[in-house]
């Protein structure tokens, strides 16, 4: 996993320090309000500490926790202000960890943002770190893994198109258009085939 940022972390600590010192960051000190938000902020803070997340994403947990939505909304809008909760940067981490670690395509990356609530500008923006060379090449990656699992030339065509059909199926779970999935899938697996000496 990429190591965590450290400007966030400190801005993270500083939060959660002053939430347990009991400051509200203003003169006018409304303890009953930081009395109701509290827990709502601890719960939140906790969560991104755990990892980033989408606005939607966290809102959804701290309504299953059962928080007022109000109270939710008003901590959501503080943790945006401070720069703890930012759609735009978690988009972009997201995308980068995921192309990379799990060689999803950029398609199957914006639908996984989307239903994450992320924006279609924010996701814009994120997906822009992926180039079409990019894609082909991570593409190429996972149909290559697969075929690897391919011990022995096939002994017909009917062999052949099984293997065929697993590499591309592995390529279309994870969003990549069927052309470049069977392009990739044929030249992958006939590269396999003439390693393991077939014809």
């Amino acid at each position: 996993m990429a190591a965590p940022d450290p400007e966030k972390l400190q801005r993270l600590q500083a939060a959660l320090d002053a939430y347990e010192a009991g400051e509200a960051g203003g003169a006018l000190f409304d303890r009953a309000a930081e009395e109701a938000l509290a827990p709502v902020r601890k719960r939140a803070l906790g969560l991104l500490d755990q990892r980033a997340r989408s606005r939607q994403e966290l809102r959804e947990r701290l309504l299953r926790a059962e928080f007022e939505d109000a109270l939710v909304d008003r901590v959501l809008d503080d943790l945006e202000r401070t720069g703890l909760l930012d759609d735009a940067a978690f988009a972009r981490e997201w995308v980068r960890q995921r192309a990379a670690r799990r060689g999803k395509s950029a398609k199957a990356l914006d639908l996984e943002l989307q239903a994450k609530g992320v924006g279609a500008p924010q996701r814009a923006e994120a997906l822009e770190q992926i180039s079409a060379e990019d894609e082909e090449a991570t593409a190429r990656a996972v149909a290559e893994k697969k075929a690897r699992g391919v011990k022995a030339p096939p002994a017909d065509r009917a062999e052949y198109d099984a293997h065929l059909r697993r590499i591309v199926g592995v390529m279309a779970r994870r969003g990549y258009v069927g052309g470049m999935s069977m392009r990739l899938g044929r030249e992958v697996l006939d590269q396999r085939i003439e390693e393991l000496g077939g014809d």
